[in-house]
């Protein structure tokens, strides 16, 4: 069974099965120490992208929205078995030709990284009619949606679980405003806390 550990802030490990190790967005807290075979970056701000801080297998492949959303076509790879398709990400603060979220297959399990977006219409359009394990939504209503935002989102995109995540500004987590986002299946995870998928 894969293991998804929330290292806090933006940034998320995955585990596979086969021990396939993800990390989507790198910059926050501990847990970087097992060797990366895929390094998922949603955007090039600097809390999302600080690669210095893992060590990445020789066969490591890093996708970012330089490599993975080209010329406006969201694009799909299939690494280690494993199926990632990019998806639209944006908000006032971050442009929707310079972002992307991630819908990630893992050992049959289906995971929305959204990266740092507010509502898009692929939500609506594309996301609520997938069967989505999953979502994992920024919550800090200033680079990103609030939390009311956060939750009439995860209503529409329907993942079985929504993990809030990308609180306050400059903090790893904030218990509060977690506890202000309000979905069916919602799960708050703390820094350095790991569930099995």
């Amino acid at each position: 069974m894969g293991k998804l550990l929330y290292q806090g802030h933006g940034s998320y490990r995955l585990v596979s099965d086969q021990g396939i190790v993800i990390y989507i967005d790198p910059f926050a807290g501990d847990g970087y120490g097992l060797p990366a075979d895929i390094v998922l970056i949603t955007h090039e701000h600097p809390d999302h992208n600080n690669l210095s801080l893992l060590h990445q297998k020789e066969s490591c492949v890093v996708l970012r929205p330089g490599n993975i959303l080209i010329n406006g076509v969201y694009e799909t790879r299939s690494i280690h078995d494993i199926a990632i398709q990019a998806v639209p990400a944006y908000n006032s603060g971050h442009d929707k030709n310079k972002c992307v979220g991630y819908v990630i297959e893992l050992d049959g399990i289906n995971i929305y990284a959204s990266g740092d977006t507010s509502t898009t219409d692929y939500m609506k359009d594309i996301l609520s009619k997938e069967s989505l394990d999953y979502a994992l939504l920024p919550i800090d209503g200033f680079y990103n949606m609030d939390p009311k935002e956060a939750s009439d989102c995860a209503a529409v995109i329907g993942a079985v679980h929504t993990i809030p995540i990308h609180m306050k500004p400059g903090a790893l987590f904030d218990r509060q405003q977690a506890e202000s986002f309000v979905s069916e299946g919602r799960l708050i995870l703390a820094p350095n806390e790991e569930i099995k998928l």
